[in-house]
């Protein structure tokens, strides 16, 4: 199995090496192991920490360009 290195994580996904830092310490975020006192990533793991996290529009947000929005605008 091919792990994930914390540089390939950051630049795949769009954060930095701080973040995730940041989040490992804090306990949150992506599931990762660690391995001597380096942390990899099981690309499955994260894949599935992504999806699992996938905020929803409300109904309401979905369709931006309609009337509604535009005498929002208005005031």
């Amino acid at each position: 199995m091919r792990l994930l290195t914390e540089t390939e994580v950051a630049a795949r996904y769009g954060v930095t090496k701080p973040c995730l830092r940041r989040w490992r310490h804090e306990r949150r975020g992506l599931p990762f192991v660690k391995v001597g006192r380096l942390a990899r990533y099981v690309p499955e793991h994260v894949e599935a920490f992504i999806l699992a996290n996938v905020e929803k529009p409300k109904a309401a947000d979905a369709d931006c360009t309609g009337p509604e929005r535009n005498a929002r605008r208005k005031g």
